[in-house]
């Protein structure tokens, strides 16, 4: 299974991605040790998860994954779930 994550950081700054594994990425991006998530260390957390959707395959949830970045969702996120 494929899914949107996005998570927030309490500055605030939103990260948007996808993953297979929502509990291990948001336990990587939590990591001060972890290596492989740039954005995250340069705008320190601690992030939390605020929505997920399920998509069937990776193709999927790339688009929506592209979609979530744009400057109108955004907003939206900022506007309604940060709250």
């Amino acid at each position: 299974m494929n899914c949107i994550k996005s998570n927030l950081a309490f500055d605030p700054k939103i990260f948007i991605g996808q993953t297979n594994d929502i509990e291990r990425r948001l336990s990587e991006h939590n990591d001060p040790n972890y290596k492989n998530t740039l954005y995250t260390k340069r705008h320190k957390g601690p992030w939390r998860l605020l929505w997920a959707e399920d998509y069937g395959n990776r193709c999927e949830s790339m688009k929506r994954e592209k979609e979530l970045k744009t400057e109108n969702w955004r907003d939206w996120i900022k506007k309604e779930l940060m709250k």
